[in-house]
């Protein structure tokens, strides 16, 4: 499944970014030196850490996209981060746990 369609599947809001890689997994966590190494390039990485360093860390890992859970809002900083690093951040209203279940019975059925 592409990003693009999880994202419309999930009615996520899209912050910024452009990417459309597959997406296969799916990652949760806030402690930003535990993302680095366990974020994998095709996950979606679901924080409510909405600092630069978190833009960091993705541009690091590679990952899908940062998602933003509990209506969490990237900073002025962090956005500019973003773009010119090209790293794609969605949000949602939704808490990680939501997500992270709606998004593994999405590829979980993708596997059938």
């Amino acid at each position: 499944m592409t990003l693009a369609q999880l994202a419309d599947a999930l009615d996520l809001m899209k912050v910024c970014g452009d990417g459309n890689p597959e997406v296969s997994g799916v990652y949760v966590g806030d402690f930003l030196s535990r993302a680095m190494s366990r974020v994998k390039a095709d996950n979606v990485w679901i924080t409510i850490m909405a600092n630069t360093n978190v833009i960091a860390v993705a541009s690091l890992t590679d990952c899908a996209c940062v998602l933003l859970a509990e209506g969490v809002d990237l900073s002025d900083d962090a956005l500019c981060a973003a773009q010119e690093n090209g790293i794609t951040v969605f949000s949602s209203q939704n808490s990680a746990y939501d997500l992270c279940l709606k998004i593994g019975a999405i590829l979980d059925a993708g596997k059938e």
